[in-house]
């Protein structure tokens, strides 16, 4: 089986550089164009099956994306973006006027240093690793199946992957409508975004 792993489109709280998590937030027009595009790039390649994070942002995505293609996305509620707690809502800047900036704090260790009320990483790593493994045993024979999701899953995930300490997370940079190829357990290529162009990549927040 090979994995494709595509983060949702961009929302207008991403465009605001506005913590998630968790919230149910929609795409934008400039992220349903992202969706389009992850579209075309995905139409030369014969997706089995796919599946989705129950979240909007990411159901949309997937719907766009798959058009045409006679595939339906099976929404997976493990496949949810990790929760920010009491950030979500919040503006990056409006967390790092916060003493000693906690952003700064939760970008260098996010393990340590998550955000009040937000999920622990090993919960969150342990849900994504199940889904993906019942993704697997659902698809044993080489199939290319789609997983739409968040930031934050595909990097703990890919974190899995490689080995790496929860703590280097967000060395991993996940972009909105980005690609990420995984033939389990090895990581192929992480965050493609050349079926983006010029015009439609984004700046990149950690976890939306």
């Amino acid at each position: 089986m090979r994995l494709l792993l595509a983060r949702h489109g961009q929302t207008v709280w991403n465009a605001d550089r506005r913590f998630q998590g968790g919230s149910d937030i929609p795409l934008s027009d400039f992220g349903r164009a992202q969706a389009a595009a992850l579209g075309r790039a995905l139409a030369g390649r014969r997706i089995a099956a796919a599946y989705v994070s129950p979240l909007a942002r990411a159901r949309e995505t997937a719907t766009i994306a798959l058009r045409g293609a006679g595939v339906s996305a099976t929404p997976l509620d493990e496949l949810r973006e990790l929760s920010l707690g009491e950030w979500e809502g919040c503006t990056v800047t409006e967390i790092r006027q916060r003493d000693g900036d906690p952003y700064l704090a939760w970008l260098r260790a996010p393990d340590a240093c998550r955000p009040p009320g937000g999920e622990p990483l090993d919960e969150v790593s342990r849900r994504v690793r199940g889904a993906m493994d019942r993704i697997a045993a659902t698809h044993p024979n080489g199939d290319d199946v789609l997983v739409v999701a968040h930031g934050g899953v595909i990097s703990v995930y890919a974190c899995h992957l490689l080995g790496c300490a929860f703590d280097d997370l967000w060395r991993l940079r996940v972009d909105n409508a980005s690609l990420t190829v995984v033939k389990p357990p090895r990581l192929v290529s992480i965050n493609d975004t050349r079926h983006l162009g010029a015009t439609l990549q984004t700046s990149h927040l950690q976890s939306s």
